[in-house]
């Protein structure tokens, strides 16, 4: 069966995405790897997600992918962060920095807040209902 494994995310830097996606959301480094050019395959994932899924941090390279680092979506949600433990987690991030750009709301489909990653790129932070 045929999956989805890895999003390319573009960065400014490899080192401050690594910093904040492990340290401010808890993900895990899974792989960084000097391709000898100057780039770097780097892949994180969240903490306890399954081999298979994950983030490409691709650093951007030329006007054109500068210009894209933090709008990739055009200012819409692009990315979801499903949790089972939204309460935990939403604290969690909050102590870390992570800036939340509304309060946590309950929806019929779960307990949601949009936050911003350190580029300003949306995500949802997601707990669905059960």
């Amino acid at each position: 069966m045929s999956h989805i494994a890895l999003t390319a995310l573009v960065v400014r830097d490899y080192d401050e995405a690594i910093a904040f996606y492990t340290g401010a959301l808890g993900f895990e480094l899974v792989e960084d790897t000097d391709r000898g050019d100057g780039s770097r395959w780097v892949v994180v994932r969240p903490g306890g997600a399954g081999a298979g899924t994950g983030l490409l941090l691709a650093r951007a390279k030329g006007d054109a992918q500068h210009a894209r680092v933090g709008d990739q979506t055009g200012g819409r949600v692009g990315f979801f962060l499903y949790t089972e433990d939204f309460a935990g987690d939403h604290a969690r991030m909050v102590a870390a920095g992570v800036r939340f750009v509304e309060e946590p709301r309950h929806e019929t489909y779960g307990s949601v807040a949009v936050f911003e990653d350190l580029y300003g790129n949306r995500w949802d932070l997601l707990e669905p209902a059960v």
